[in-house]
């Protein structure tokens, strides 16, 4: 495995007159499909998290499983947290991708020597001279549990960045147990069974910041997975839907994306399902903060047995939640969903993916 490259930072800031090839995906790797989508993103689904914790609201909740069916994520209101601390902390993402590069290659994702690294700050894992790269860098970091932070890839500059990321984690896992739990009473399940049940107390969660410079030939593809805090004034991020893209609308400065993974669609047993998403490069930069929340690492991921019957037999076979993680990491470097990567699906699931 070789990890090198440049940093697209440096890349971008060349003057060149379109991306490297090397950023460009292959024709044949283009999804396709027509027409206009203006009608779809005016239906495109929005949810109050502080309407999801009254139990006696259905109407949200039936919001929120008609979201989670149609498109598989949806925007975040109503969810607690100050419309400053998001500006705040997007700020200061801004002012450590716009440090010189040699302050932050001090948390660089390479040890001193040049293995590569999950958490830090460079572009992604590089497997091949063949691998398509995405048109970012990004800073990776594990936020909980609190004991698992490496502290030392945490940067002192800005002072504020930190405080903030702290400050947004809490605050974030509190939005997704709440809406974890909004999603176990829409299959008319009590309130804990994926937040406490399958989940647990002490969840794994990371923090992806990720820099999308301005690209000299915006229609340059790049792919992300998760869940956001979205750039408020620059768009990019498309799902697939029907075959064709569609692109997320820029959501107010106040609100969050919330994007169903593969974890969620393993264990409901593709009751709710992870939509494939990508981002599209643009002439202006783009930030994001990406959140992942995963179950305890010592869990296992497989259906639920609630949601196994003989008319709607298990799609996927049981896998250890930490096998599951690691597995991403070669995934994504391939350009596969950890599902596929893993051959996770079974019978008919499997079947119907692969074509047969």
């Amino acid at each position: 495995m070789a990890h090198q490259g440049q940093l697209v930072q440096e890349v971008a800031a060349g003057g060149l007159a379109a991306p490297p090839s090397r950023y460009v995906l292959r024709e044949k790797d283009r999804p396709t499909g027509g027409g206009s989508a203006a009608a779809e993103l005016l239906d495109f689904p929005t949810v109050d998290v502080q309407r999801l914790a009254e139990p006696g609201d259905v109407e949200e909740v039936a919001k929120l499983q008609a979201a989670l069916e149609s498109w598989g994520l949806f925007a975040v209101t109503g969810h607690g947290i100050p419309e400053a601390l998001l500006d705040d902390i997007r700020e200061a993402t801004r002012e450590f991708f716009h440090l010189p590069s040699e302050e932050k290659l001090k948390y660089a994702n390479q040890t001193d020597g040049g293995e590569f690294q999950n958490e830090g700050y460079g572009i992604d894992r590089v497997d091949s001279d063949e691998q398509i790269l995405d048109w970012c860098d990004r800073f990776y970091l594990q936020v909980q549990p609190e004991e698992m932070r490496q502290l030392r890839l945490w940067p002192s500059r800005p002072p504020s960045l930190g405080k903030l990321l702290h400050e947004y984690t809490l605050r974030s896992e509190l939005v997704a147990r709440q809406v974890l739990r909004a999603m176990a009473r829409a299959l008319g399940f009590e309130e804990e069974f994926f937040a406490g049940r399958r989940v647990g107390e002490q969840v794994a969660s990371y923090a992806r910041f990720t820099d999308y410079p301005p690209c000299p030939r915006p229609e340059t593809d790049n792919s992300v997975i998760t869940t956001l805090l979205l750039d408020p004034d620059v768009g990019g991020l498309q799902v697939l839907r029907g075959g064709r893209w569609v692109g997320v609308p820029v959501l107010g400065r106040g609100e969050l994306l919330l994007v169903v993974g593969d974890e969620m669609e393993i264990m409901s047993n593709a009751a709710f399902r992870a939509l494939t998403h990508r981002v599209v490069a643009s002439g202006r930069e783009r930030m994001s903060l990406v959140l992942f929340y995963q179950p305890e690492p010592h869990r296992d991921l497989e259906p639920a047995a609630e949601l196994v019957d003989a008319a709607r037999p298990a799609r996927y076979r049981r896998l250890g939640v930490k096998d599951f993680g690691d597995g991403f990491w070669d995934a994504f470097a391939l350009g596969e969903p950890t599902i596929d990567f893993l051959d996770a699906r079974v019978g008919k699931e499997a079947a119907a993916v692969s074509g047969a």
